[in-house]
């Protein structure tokens, strides 16, 4: 197949006017859609426009986020704009991004937590009413359990059924 100066202009014509390459080789007829992509290139010609008018630019941004998640308690998420630059075909393209970044801050712990004392129980010493939480490395000398009384049904103390029994609502608002 010889491409000639009228099936060029056309294909110019065709690709400034967003058509996919398998459409142009459809309409151009007696060519692949990798003979269009290669003669393309080969023109050097520039991005083309999407269907439905959208600038390139615009097309292959993530969308934007109407509604804000969410946060662990100690990040704070702000939006910044970054202009960056990337190939789109055979040219490149400058485009302003939005990204949502994320800054620590400090911790401030509540103050009207009250941590019980252990009574630093080995294994051997825990009992169906002690606290079964582990505090230390296994592995060290000063590795014991919290020995404090636990209620009824439970394994754990008060203080230790906060930390291991959180609602669901909690866990998934501190995993975002």
């Amino acid at each position: 197949m010889n491409w000639t100066d009228e099936r060029v202009e056309k294909l110019k014509k065709l690709w400034s006017e967003g058509l996919s390459a398998s459409q142009i080789a459809a309409q151009l007829g007696g060519v692949s859609r990798n003979a269009v992509i290669g003669k393309v290139h080969r023109l050097s010609l520039p991005g083309r426009a999407k269907a439905g008018g959208t600038a390139p630019a615009t097309a292959s941004r993530a969308p934007k986020r109407t509604t804000s998640a969410p946060r662990a308690p100690n990040y704070a998420a702000r939006a910044t704009t970054r202009t960056v630059t990337r190939a789109q075909g055979a040219t490149v393209v400058r485009e302003e991004v939005e990204i949502d970044t994320v800054e620590e801050m400090e911790f401030v712990p509540a103050s009207n937590v009250v941590v019980p004392i252990s009574r630093r129980l080995e294994l051997t010493q825990l009992t169906e009413r002690t606290c079964k939480w582990p505090v230390g490395d296994p592995l060290k000398d000063d590795f014991h359990f919290c020995g404090n009384d636990s209620p009824d049904s439970s394994p754990y103390c008060n203080y230790h059924q906060k930390l291991a029994y959180q609602p669901v609502s909690d866990r998934r608002r501190a995993a975002r």
